[in-house]
């Protein structure tokens, strides 16, 4: 990755929320010259792998699934092997029609200058998800945007971002 792409770098931590399994960086998609415009919007295309370190099925009510189970989970994003971030969230079951179930899924990432924040409602078992990245924290106070995943709790789990800034 070229120098001046350190700020890529440190959105790549982002993704590290979800339990992820395959890909690599691709890049920054601002312009130079949208850099260089006061109050320019900049969109930065990650993709990324994460790996899984914790995760736990919580089942609060009775038997099987039912309203309030929740999944929760941690990860560690990494580029080229190296460790770039780590973040958790949790998915919690809110409506049940027959086999399909729907959860909201709520996650946040701990990175070095700040923090972000993604959100959703997931049909358990749909792909891709499309997540709102919904703000932040230090550099990501601002932050918005998509990730989009796919392949979802299987080792080929990916991600790509869609970073506005």
């Amino acid at each position: 990755m070229p120098k001046n792409n350190t700020r890529a770098k440190a959105v790549l931590q982002i993704l590290a929320v979800v339990p992820l399994a395959a890909v690599a960086v691709s890049g920054c998609g601002a312009s130079p010259s949208d850099a260089e415009t006061p109050g320019a919007e900049q969109v930065e295309v990650l993709e990324l792998k994460v790996e899984n370190e914790q995760y736990a099925a919580l089942d609060l009510d009775r038997p099987g699934v039912s309203l309030g189970d929740m999944d929760v989970y941690s990860g560690s994003a990494t580029v080229d092997g190296r460790r770039v971030g780590r973040g958790g969230g949790s998915c919690q079951v809110l409506h049940i029609d027959g086999d399909k179930v729907t959860a909201q899924c709520v996650l946040t990432m701990e990175l070095e200058q700040g923090s972000v924040t993604l959100q959703s409602l997931w049909v358990k078992g749909a792909n891709p998800l499309d997540m709102a990245i919904t703000g932040g924290t230090g550099v990501y106070r601002e932050a918005r945007g998509t990730v989009r995943f796919w392949d979802i709790a299987t080792p080929n789990e990916r991600a790509r971002a869609e970073i506005i800034r």
